[in-house]
């Protein structure tokens, strides 16, 4: 194992991370902004750097800051959390020359999944399911057409750099293409520094459904069953489960045994999700994160495997802890991402935490990096915490959530808890009868909710 484990992230996720390096014995290193100099995480951790001023550019992504900090506290390796540096392959590559040691997959897996047109590509080799569309680039209106007119519209533009949203227009009949195309292209150089883009078939309800799977980068590779993460708003997730109210056992152990064993022909290492868009039992590619993902905590409810623990064991050589035959789904979960924004306008709603209680009980989980008289700062994502439950049924999971979100208080600002708790007064929700686009619809057909 290693000697000290340096955490290149905050909020949440850098306390989950610490939370394993402790029960693995490990000692760990914090980094901060100035504007998180008293987050939990810095507290908890054994030492603590601050690696420069609140913008993210000028600390949480700046790396040589991070690794002046491994080479001050004498780090050996570093665990990225998600977001930031996570599926930075440059970032990888600098820690590798410095002989420390990048919890995560390699440089080139990250490079080669972080292009979408060459994700694409390489899933299709290995036996993934893809969604029709561009086999490349599209670079002119014209050559656009043809391939929209080849697969049928509507058809969805995406640049190859994407995420989040951005970059991602519908052109639902030839007249919407041209406006649709510029747009996306726009959006793509504004946000990501590249205006390429790529085409796919358009699917009208499909569920998002994604499969985690890790590797040890020597051949061995298992799946850990899928996530349904189909509430989303502009397609950022907001609720999570395990497993997937839309699958049943076969089509989840066929579909996950496809993506090991892609992941074993690729030699992958460490953490991965492969997701996919799920409409009339066909599943189609979409993407692969190369990282830890904020839903994790499902899939470690569901099979009682820590992803963290293995991440870092698969990283420092030691291997899986467990064979595929050994893997066993338990019941299921469900987790509500707690963000600090209005639960209608999602405005963000920073500032000091005057109350708060977490709730508790069997099969009640909260990750969150906040604390009563904590303020959140206006710098970084809303994310402030997560709640997870645990049932041996969906049903009992649902009612679970219920007596949780009612005992969940924070005072002070805005938070999306009443969402959730409207969320499961909704009868589509309980038959577990949504889609990708379910949410939006909800929010835009609903009145206004009431915060407590």
């Amino acid at each position: 194992m290693f000697q000290k484990i340096l955490i290149a992230n905050r909020g949440e996720i850098a306390l989950r991370v610490l939370r394993a390096c402790k029960e693995l014995g490990i000692p760990t290193v914090a980094v901060h902004s100035t504007a998180d100099h008293n987050a939990m995480h810095v507290r908890l951790a054994d030492e603590s750097v601050c690696i420069g001023p609140a913008p993210s550019r000028e600390s949480y992504l700046n790396i040589h800051e991070i690794v002046s900090a491994c080479e001050i506290t004498g780090a050996d390796a570093i665990h990225p959390g998600y977001g930031f540096l996570s599926e930075n392959a440059k970032f990888a590559e600098i820690l590798e020359a410095h002989g420390l040691t990048f919890i995560g997959p390699t440089a080139e897996h990250i490079r080669m999944m972080g292009d979408k047109i060459t994700a694409k590509k390489t899933a299709a080799e290995l036996g993934i399911p893809v969604v029709p569309g561009s086999e490349g680039g599209v670079s002119t209106d014209e050559e656009a057409a043809a391939i929209a007119e080849e697969i049928g519209y509507p058809v969805l533009i995406k640049a190859t750099a994407g995420g989040g949203g951005r970059g991602m227009k519908v052109a639902r009949g030839p007249d919407d293409l041209s406006m649709a195309l510029s747009t996306a292209r726009s959006e793509a150089l504004s946000s990501f520094g590249n205006d390429e883009v790529y085409i796919e078939k358009y699917l009208a309800k499909p569920r998002h459904i994604e499969i985690q799977i890790m590797g040890d980068g020597e051949g061995a590779a298992i799946h850990l069953g899928e996530r349904d993460c189909s509430l989303q708003r502009r397609h950022q997730k907001i609720w999570e489960e395990a497993n997937s109210p839309a699958l049943d056992p076969d089509q989840r152990l066929e579909i996950g045994e496809t993506c090991a064993a892609a992941m074993r022909k690729l030699g992958y290492r460490g953490a991965g999700t492969i997701e996919f868009l799920y409409e009339d039992g066909n599943f189609y590619f979409i993407e692969m994160n190369t990282r830890l993902q904020v839903e994790h905590p499902v899939t470690e409810a569901v099979t009682g495997i820590d992803l963290v623990h293995e991440q870092i064991r698969v990283a420092s050589g030691a291997g899986l802890s467990c064979t595929q035959e050994e893997v066993r789904f338990m019941g299921h979960a469900i987790e509500c991402r707690i963000n600090a924004e209005d639960p209608r306008t999602f405005v963000p709603s920073p500032g000091r935490i005057t109350h708060y209680h977490t709730p508790g009980g069997l099969g009640v989980r909260v990750d969150s990096g906040v604390y009563q008289g904590y303020s959140i700062p206006p710098y970084y994502d809303s994310l402030i915490g997560k709640l997870i439950v645990h049932g041996r049924t969906r049903m009992e999971a649902m009612m679970r959530l219920r007596r949780a979100l009612d005992e969940f208080v924070i005072d002070g600002i805005k938070t999306t808890i009443p969402l959730f708790s409207e969320l499961l007064a909704n009868h589509d929700i309980a038959d577990g009868n949504y889609d990708i686009h379910w949410l939006e619809h909800f929010l835009e057909e609903s009145p206004p909710v009431p915060q407590a």
